[in-house]
């Protein structure tokens, strides 16, 4: 029980740390643009991460049940405990050196190598493909939810950051500057309040996932039976044939109180980084950034797609940047952007295989 709890505890950890880490996905171009302080900016945040971490839980049943086959293997509480530490390690390097990786495969790459460990390098146990022969983008398995949406969707952002940015240069060309930012000063904390909800929304339900997943071996292993009546609400048993797992009120109330107050922390060095090293921003450019982005995030969210925030507004400013002049974008910080987006996965699975093999 001790150890059961130990991984919950663990698990907000990482939705802490994702919170101050991810923080910056949200804020940064309002902030660069100068629309809100860095306080007032980490507040809205703050808020819109607590309302979109409650609403819908498609991304959680996708971690939950979508990724590791827990038919082929008992995912324990201190394997669990493993995969989180490879994902905070990784999240915690990335943020010291102010690189924008992704929480969200951060914790899939430590899911993964685990459960790898876990079962002496029985591959099997990761689900890598199971198509929806009626609706393709609703397969399951690491490719369709992980793999294509890892190359499409910052691929989306960009496009729709480009297509946006450039058909706003061509309706406001005859505008006048000053009338431009004070309109979309304004506009833009609508749209920073929209990334921020949607970040909510698609990044907090991935601890929501993990905690479930965790509840349900270990309910599964009959290690809730002896429960007292105040603890009950741990048990969590599998759900019927055919039928999706549904998460506890509790577990969506906790994780999304925890981001919260991991968001009113704040992630400076990445801000720095998104905000500023990689292109200049004025509030219409930070608008069409964060509009373009969230959209996305939008449609990944409702497909039950556990998508980056980091990449998707991260691809967004290098399109907006590339409508204002190709040369805008500092491209080797982008590259370096880039090489922590490529090994984001394979280290932090490779950090939980290597706990799981010290086990005793």
């Amino acid at each position: 029980m001790t150890l059961l709890l130990t991984v919950i505890l663990v698990a907000l950890v990482f939705e802490y740390i994702n919170g101050f880490h991810d923080t910056a996905n949200s804020i940064a171009t309002v902030v660069a643009t100068k629309v809100l302080t860095p306080r007032q900016a980490v507040t809205l945040a703050a808020c819109a991460n607590l309302l979109g971490a409650l609403w819908g839980t498609a991304v959680a049943r996708t971690i939950s049940s979508g990724l590791v086959d827990s038919k082929l293997i008992l995912l324990s509480s201190d394997i669990m405990i493993c995969a989180l530490l490879g994902a905070i390690i990784w999240n915690l390097l990335t943020w010291w050196f102010g690189l924008p990786s992704s929480s969200s495969h951060a914790l899939i790459g430590g899911l993964c190598g685990a459960a790898l460990a876990a079962s002496n390098n029985n591959w099997q146990v990761i689900i890598w493909s199971q198509p929806n022969p009626q609706h393709w983008y609703q397969g399951k398995g690491m490719l369709w939810k992980v793999i294509v949406p890892m190359v499409t969707s910052p691929i989306v952002g960009l496009i729709l950051g480009f297509v946006l940015m450039a058909l706003l240069y061509v309706l406001l060309r005859n505008a006048r500057p000053n009338r431009v930012n004070r309109f979309f000063g304004k506009a833009q904390m609508l749209s920073a309040g929209a990334m921020g909800f949607m970040h909510g929304t698609n990044d907090a339900q991935k601890t929501m996932g993990i905690i479930a997943l965790t509840l349900l071996g270990a309910t599964t292993a009959g290690q809730l039976e002896n429960l007292p009546g105040w603890l009950s609400f741990l048990h969590t048993p599998a759900p019927p044939p055919g039928e999706q797992m549904q998460i506890a009120v509790w577990i969506k109330v906790v994780c999304a109180l925890t981001m919260a107050a991991g968001t009113a922390v704040g992630g400076w060095r990445i801000i720095k980084t998104l905000g500023h090293k990689m292109v200049k921003l004025q509030p219409i450019n930070g608008f069409a950034a964060e509009t373009s982005s969230a959209a996305v995030i939008l449609a990944a969210t409702h497909l039950g797609i556990p998508v980056s925030t980091t990449h998707n507004i991260s691809a967004a400013i290098m399109g907006v940047g590339a409508a204002k002049r190709w040369n805008a974008i500092k491209w080797t910080v982008v590259e370096r952007m880039v090489w922590a987006w490529l090994l984001t996965i394979p280290v932090s699975g490779a950090l939980a295989y290597g706990l799981v093999r010290l086990l005793p």
